[in-house]
Parts: C-alpha cells; structure tokens; sequence
C-alpha cells in the first residue's frame, strides 16, 4: 500500500508541475494566487506547503523568473512568470501529456472503475 501512495504522489506531483506551467503562460502570477487557481480544479487543488517547493524547483531550474512587487494590501509578493526556457519545457511537457493521457484513455476504456 505504501508504494502506491509513493507513485500516486510522484505522478500527482509531475502533473501539478504541468499545470503551474500551464498557468504561468497565461501571466506573471504571485504563490496565493497559484494555490487558489489549482484549488478550483478538482484533482490539482493543493497547499503552499505543495506548490512553493515545486515553484522554487521550476526557478532554480531556470524555468521561471521571479519579482517582487508591492501589494496594495500587505508585504510585497513574490511574482513567478515562464522563461523562455520554461515556454519550451511547457510545449514540451505539453506534447508528451497529451500523447500519455490518450493511449492511456484507450487502454482503460475497457476497465470498469
């Protein structure tokens, strides 16, 4: 039991990583604002102690780019936006999702959940 919850944790993971990515193409974004776009997905929804690591990750890898700006209510935020290197790793990332979820659709068409 406990290797499944390891795998499901990892592929959890690899798709959250998709999706920050997808979220980040449409505009610079601050964490909160991250962690609330995914909770209104059902599936995706997670916490900052989830998403900051994963941020801070995609920045060291140099995927994306940060800046603080002032906030008109509170400290400044932190602001992450996609490098070009991190538009290639979503077109990239983005290929190999659709082409995974596709063939794995049609091998469970025929299993009853």
């Amino acid at each position: 039991m406990a290797g499944q919850t390891t795998q499901a944790t990892q592929l959890r993971k690899g798709v959250l990583e998709l999706a920050i990515l997808a979220l980040l193409d449409k505009e610079p974004t601050y964490g909160g604002q991250i962690v609330a776009a995914l909770a209104a997905h059902p599936g995706l929804d997670s916490g900052a102690g989830t998403v900051y690591p994963i941020l801070t990750r995609l920045a060291k890898a140099g995927l994306l780019a940060t800046k603080w700006q002032e906030s008109p209510v509170g400290p400044p935020r932190k602001y992450y936006q996609l490098t070009a290197t991190g538009r290639d790793a979503l077109a990239a990332q983005h290929t190999a999702w659709t082409a995974m979820s596709s063939a794995l659709n049609a091998l469970l068409g025929g299993i009853d959940a």
